[in-house]
């Protein structure tokens, strides 16, 4: 029997709810991490170095410990010590950290403007006033920027992201069928620094409540994967250790691990024995909180004289730091996106004085899929069809990665929906051929895909006899509506209004619930909600059989149904009773039910709450999950000035159920836009020789404002996923970014006929393209 999903009784999942925390953001009562009004705060501020490579030879710290205000000022040598440190292997793995090294535990420095002092005010502008009086002597050493420098050695590791991948794939004999194929495509794609700069800097707050234990208000995607790695690197229980996020003002990626200003602050505060916080700057948010690594991949391509692809070669180059093994596995998306008879693909990394990279939105699926949807469209020309022709002729019908079925798949959908939303009958397909003006005129589309990842969590749903309910699970909201989205499931799991219900999330004394990022929070956390509503109704049940008082008095458990709020007999739906009557006859003021939601194994949870047949019970392992979407992009491109502008955008997603149509479609036009800035202007730069960034601000780190964005029109095609989670959510936060710059590329192609393969796509690369001509 096939899992049967709730069936939303009062109809509030899926609906264009508004935001149920909105009041609090615009009137200001959201407390974001940093916004804690704590009695006896002092302010923690960083000296960072200016050099980076090299050994500290002297600290002065007098003239800045001497300024009013200053409570301490702490470096490497008087800074209190941790109980584990990332600095080793087994550190590394035992707290869980990112970053192989932790700062401000010698005199060595590994990277620019890595964390050398930190000042303790009692004002943030003693603190900063301080800060900059601390003077550093350095041993200079010559550092290595990237793996484009002479100097770097580039090594074959073999794992990657520190062993959580493997460096090396292959399947069939890619080498030797491209060899031999009709077409042979090859091309490398260059790809930049990339920061993931949200709103809110990177913030902590810290206060000891005892001399064990404390708590730390934190911008974090996951409290619960904060509260391990400090507790881990203190020695504390963890449940001596609790993290608060009530509000986060963005991450994409850099606050989902913990990074050393977190743990520094901590610090500060226990040797102060005050409340310390501490906000990185807008700088510091370069070069304390990860970045999307700098990279180049090679595609060789080979098909048929038809376009049929016989095989595919992926390498990437990129630069990692002096301790890790972090880089984006990329190739995956190249692996599974088609059909695929031969692939192998390889890594090479380049240490450099750096710190470690990280995840930024869709890690390497983003950057993967801007190399296989441009050679995809370079492969259409070369055989003469439309780009979404040689995606049909190249459609996977199952996932060539694993041999598995998709446990769901509409992509075929999102390329029919999204070319009639778009206009895609009008293109003329000749690249250069159409003109508005003085503008070229271009259309391109990119297919999107991302993976439903492994992951649990649990909740807590509590019934009030007069009719409202509180539901919790520790969960984070980054922004995207996850407080809105759980109020809904559980208003229609609890069969309540939802004004009845209240969600509390962001604090490890909650339920635990995975990081809010690879888009797995939406599926988790939601199913959690509905197997704990599930979990009540079935204490109800149990309950109400056994009550002489009530009209379910002796029916079978199994015989009761339940919907906006009563319980009934599933043969004679008059004959039941609303579960206020029964908890208040029992004198229950309330009842509470906890139950864990798993997601990409989801049918267990499923057929748990259907009761399915546990026979297929396993049959979710056996199936590949992924979300599958389409880009659609118009672009105006001006050959005198270089300039390229998109006037149209559609996306079409295929995601499984959606739980809010009004915060997905906002989703995926965030996607949009940040794929948009990638392919078009985003770019960390890096001085070559000495490994400083010289755009580190928001003046010129280039990001897309509304005069360079269209309107962007966004569909979901219905799907129905049975084996995903007990609630069908694949989760959108990901996708919404993948193909987008590829997308951008096509059109520039389109409208130019000249293949721009190193992002950003620049005026001075779109003027050397015309040059070059």
């Amino acid at each position: 029997m096939e899992p049967q999903f709730f069936d939303q009784p009062g109809g509030f999942v899926g609906q264009p709810i508004v935001r149920v925390e909105g009041r609090e953001k615009v009137t200001g009562k959201a407390k974001y991490s940093a916004e804690f009004p704590l009695p006896g705060l002092t302010y923690g501020v960083l000296t960072t170095s200016t050099i980076a490579k090299g050994k500290i030879m002297s600290i002065e710290t007098a003239a800045a410990a001497r300024e009013p205000g200053v409570i301490a000022v702490l470096t490497h040598q008087n800074l209190p010590k941790l109980v584990k440190t990332p600095n080793t292997p087994e550190g590394k793995k035992d707290t869980g950290s990112q970053m192989g090294f932790m700062p401000l535990t010698s005199d060595e420095i590994f990277y620019a403007a890595q964390p050398v002092a930190l000042v303790v005010a009692d004002t943030l502008d003693h603190a900063i006033h301080a800060a900059k009086l601390v003077k550093v002597t350095y041993q200079k050493q010559e550092p290595i920027a990237s793996f484009h420098d002479p100097k770097a050695e580039l090594f074959d590791p073999q794992k990657i992201q520190d062993g959580k991948a493997d460096a090396h794939t292959k399947r069939g004999d890619a080498k030797g069928a491209f060899a031999s194929s009709a077409i042979q495509l090859t091309a490398t794609y260059n790809h930049p620094v990339y920061n993931h700069n949200p709103m809110e800097p990177g913030s902590t707050t810290a206060v000891w409540d005892a001399p064990d234990r404390l708590t730390v208000y934190e911008s974090t995607q996951g409290v619960t994967r904060t509260q391990s790695t400090l507790s881990a690197m203190l020695g504390l229980p963890r449940e001596q250790v609790r993290v608060i996020t009530k509000y986060l003002g963005g991450g994409f990626g850099c606050k989902g691990s913990m990074w050393p200003h977190t743990i520094l602050t901590v610090q500060a505060a226990k040797a102060v024995g005050r409340p310390v916080k501490l906000m990185l700057t807008r700088p510091q948010m370069f070069t304390s909180m990860g970045h999307r690594e700098d990279q180049a991949q090679t595609v060789q391509l080979g098909a048929t004289a038809e376009g049929k692809i016989t095989s595919i070669v992926h390498t990437k180059t990129s630069t990692t730091s002096p301790w890790d093994n972090y880089a984006e596995s990329n190739s995956k998306i190249l692996d599974m996106l088609y059909a695929t008879p031969n692939f192998e693909a390889s890594y090479e990394l380049a240490r450099a004085n750096v710190m470690t990279s990280t995840f930024m939105r869709a890690p390497g699926e983003a950057p993967g899929s801007f190399a296989i949807e441009c050679s995809m469209d370079d492969l259409a020309y070369k055989v003469g069809v439309d780009p979404i022709e040689i995606r049909l002729r190249n459609h996977a019908d199952h996932d060539y990665s694993t041999g598995h079925p998709w446990s769901s798949k509409s992509l075929k959908q999102c390329y029919a929906r999204g070319a009639e939303l778009f206009g895609w009958s009008k293109r003329n397909p000749t690249p250069g051929a159409t003109r508005d003006g003085r503008f070229l005129v271009g259309m391109g589309m990119a297919s999107a895909s991302y993976p439903v990842h492994n992951s649990q969590g649990t909740a807590r749903a509590r019934l009030y006899a007069d009719g409202h309910a509180v539901v919790q699970s520790g969960a984070t909201d980054l922004g995207t509506g996850t407080y809105t989205v759980m109020t809904q499931v559980a208003a229609d799991a609890l069969g309540l209004p939802l004004e009845k219900v209240r969600f509390e999330l962001g604090d490890t004394q909650l339920p635990t619930a995975p990081n809010s990022g690879g888009s797995v929070a939406a599926g988790t956390v939601s199913s959690s909600v509905y197997l704990a509503a599930q979990d009540v109704w079935q204490k109800l049940i149990k309950m109400a059989v056994v009550d002489k008082k009530s009209p379910l008095y002796k029916a079978k458990p199994e015989d009761v149904a339940t919907e906006k709020g009563r319980l009934f007999l599933k043969k004679d739906p008059k004959k039941g009773e609303a579960f206020g009557d029964l908890m208040k006859r029992a004198d229950m003021t309330d009842i509470e039910g906890m139950a864990q939601g798993k997601y990409g194994a989801g049918y267990e949870a499923a057929s748990a709450a259907a009761n399915a047949d546990p026979a297929h019970k396993d049959e979710a392992a056996q199936h590949a999950m992924h979300s599958f979407g389409a880009h659609f992009c118009e672009v105006r491109v001006d050959m005198d000035l270089g300039t390229i502008r998109v006037s149209k955008w559609v996306s079409v997603m295929g995601a499984g159920r959606i739980l809010n149509a009004q915060t997905a479609r906002s989703q995926i036009i965030g996607g949009a836009i940040f794929g948009i800035g990638s392919a078009l202007m985003e770019e960390t730069v890096r001085d070559q020789n000495f490994s400083r960034y010289t755009n580190a601000d928001l003046a010129s780190y280039h990001v897309p404002v509304n005069a360079d964005i269209p309107n962007i029109t966004v569909e979901f095609v219905e799907e129905h996923d049975p084996f995903i989670n007990a609630m069908g959510v694949k989760g959108i936060g990901e996708i919404s970014m993948v193909g987008v710059a590829a997308a951008v590329g096509n059109a520039v192609f389109h409208a130019t006929g000249k293949r721009l393969r190193d992002l950003p796509l620049t005026p001075d690369k779109v003027l050397m393209s015309g040059m070059n001509s």
